[in-house]
């Protein structure tokens, strides 16, 4: 094999690993949509979303309404 085969093979088996890594990353953080016992240990898992405590009642700022 010459030099730049071997570069090229090594280059594309971290290619291939990386992806693999990415998919097996991405699969872990998402549930097949069907799958009501997942859903149910999430939602009892859960911890209640932490209220507003700056109780402001002006609207924010946005950069496209400026005078």
């Amino acid at each position: 094999m010459t030099r730049s085969k071997k570069i090229f093979t090594g280059v594309m088996v971290l290619f291939f690993a990386f992806l693999v890594g990415l998919v097996y990353d991405i699969s872990r953080k998402t549930t097949f949509p069907g799958s009501k016992k997942r859903q149910q240990e999430l939602q009892q898992g859960q911890k209640p979303q932490k209220a507003d405590t700056s109780k402001s009642t002006l609207a924010p700022k946005s950069a496209t309404h400026q005078p």
